[in-house]
């Protein structure tokens, strides 16, 4: 079975978090948590303190503590912007 697979990056004023693919996004949004899959419909979120929880390619979890932030999403492509 194919999987489909995202390309991420995460990018904060100071570093580059993560750039890469994976299979789901779990973001802390404004108006609560919210997950991206494969084909997602396009997106644009502001997130606020909390997780970002990655599963990537390989199926390996990643997590990432945020402040704050903004995701955007469309085509199989998403960009976290966040405040560490």
């Amino acid at each position: 079975m194919y999987i489909c697979n995202m390309k991420l990056e995460i990018l904060t004023p100071n570093e580059q978090l993560f750039s890469g693919e994976v299979q789901l996004v779990s973001v802390p949004g404004t108006m609560g948590t919210f997950e991206i899959m494969p084909r997602h419909a396009p997106i644009i979120s502001t997130l606020t303190k909390g997780t970002i929880k990655i599963i990537d390619k390989t199926k390996t979890q990643h997590l990432f503590e945020i402040k704050s932030g903004l995701i955007e999403s469309s085509e199989n492509k998403i960009w976290i912007l966040a405040e560490k």
